[in-house]
């Protein structure tokens, strides 16, 4: 005889198919519209090709490495800004017989964190093609990838808590500036300070504390999400 599962293995089974249908939701939504994400991908090259006229090619690691995650961060503004407030009432009335709130903000996550890794992956090798490899000589490739990972988990997963506050509003995209920045601010200096690092090639013993921190911040917006955003959701 089976042995029944207990409750908590249950919910979070269920969990996770509303998640999945969340995220498969957003992906058929995606390429029914991919005008939207071809603007993401075409302000990533402006933004690389701006940067290419006016520096032709960047040998300073720290200019190199800054600028990067300044175009990056900005992308990621602009993709997560669509999160929610790309929502009509009729899919969101929609999503709400479809899932719980819970696992609404955690699909949305998870679906901004693949879009932001597709991007920012594409977006380096672009920078890479245009702005020159010489700061990469001497880089621990381990740690700059990880970084990559992490950089956009974390912009993916803070920036989708604050486009659902900012999609209360009228002003969306002002208040993600408002809200966002603030609250992006010490994400952005650890991942600068993290690849930064990993591009002098610096050893693990040291600069792994700024991946754990990094990680803890992404951890803690991802709860922040999880406990307000129902609260949210009910509006």
């Amino acid at each position: 005889m089976a042995i029944p599962r207990n409750q908590s293995s249950i919910f979070v089974d269920l969990m996770w198919r509303e998640v999945k249908a969340v995220v498969a939701k957003d992906l058929k939504m995606e390429l029914r519209q991919r005008h939207s994400i071809g603007g993401v991908l075409l302000y990533i090259i402006a933004s690389v090709f701006v940067a290419y006229l006016g520096f032709k090619q960047v040998t300073n690691v720290a200019t190199w490495n800054a600028l990067f995650w300044i175009i990056a961060l900005f992308a990621s503004f602009n993709a997560a800004a669509r999160s929610f407030s790309a929502e009509t009432e009729g899919r969101k009335l929609y999503l709400f017989s479809l899932a719980s709130a819970e696992a609404v903000v955690v699909g949305k996550m998870l679906y901004n964190a693949i879009l932001l890794l597709i991007m920012v992956f594409l977006g380096f090798a672009i920078y890479i093609l245009m702005l020159g490899s010489t700061p990469l000589l001497d880089a621990n490739w381990g740690a700059l990838i990880l970084s990559l990972v992490l950089g956009a988990t974390g912009l993916s997963f803070t920036l989708t808590l604050v486009s659902a506050l900012a999609a209360q509003t009228d002003n969306n995209l002002g208040m993600m500036a408002v809200l966002g920045l603030p609250v992006i601010l010490p994400l952005i200096l650890l991942i600068i300070r993290f690849s930064k690092n990993a591009l002098d090639g610096i050893a693990w013993s040291v600069n792994g504390v700024y991946a754990w921190q990094i990680v803890a911040v992404t951890i803690l917006s991802l709860g922040l999400s999880y406990i307000l955003f129902p609260y949210l959701w009910r509006e």
